[in-house]
């Protein structure tokens, strides 16, 4: 799909805050709401837009603590890479699982009240899943969010 100036600048707008209506898009970019719509509605039908996100702030809802962990499988033949993402999936802390290449199967994103509540996430839960072998944990102390790229 070819994108001109003003399809950019709307995926901006709504990468910025994904709430915006229509008509407020549209009057910052000089464009109508109907016409504003039409083009959003082409953004979705050729799958760029896939839905809307919502930001919840773990910090805000008591869990003061973001742990990245790279999870290395021991035994990768004796345990399926569904059976781990189902089990690991399951456990609420963990916000994000993604599988990667390098030195660790899995990287994942886990939220905890506070360093002994992660511990116990750690050892009761995440040690315990099939096939787990080397963990690294990363504490994050600060992040920055970027729109990401959007061509221009």
């Amino acid at each position: 799909m070819n994108f001109d100036a003003t399809d950019l600048e709307i995926l901006r707008a709504l990468s910025v805050d994904a709430t915006q209506s229509a008509g407020a898009i549209g009057d910052a970019l000089g464009l109508s709401q109907p016409a504003t719509w039409r083009r959003i509605k082409k953004l979705q039908d050729a799958g760029v837009l896939t839905g809307r996100k919502l930001d919840l702030d773990a910090e805000a809802l008591g869990f003061e603590v973001t742990v990245f962990l790279g999870v290395k499988l021991a035994t990768k033949g004796r345990v399926s890479l569904e059976d781990f993402e189902r089990a690991v999936t399951a456990i609420p802390e963990v916000q994000t699982v993604q599988h990667v290449l390098g030195l660790y199967d899995y990287r994942l994103r886990v939220v905890a009240r506070n360093l002994s509540d992660f511990e116990r996430v750690l050892r009761r839960r995440i040690m315990t899943l099939p096939g787990v072998g080397d963990v690294e944990a990363n504490v994050l102390l600060s992040e920055e969010r970027l729109l990401g790229p959007i061509a221009s």
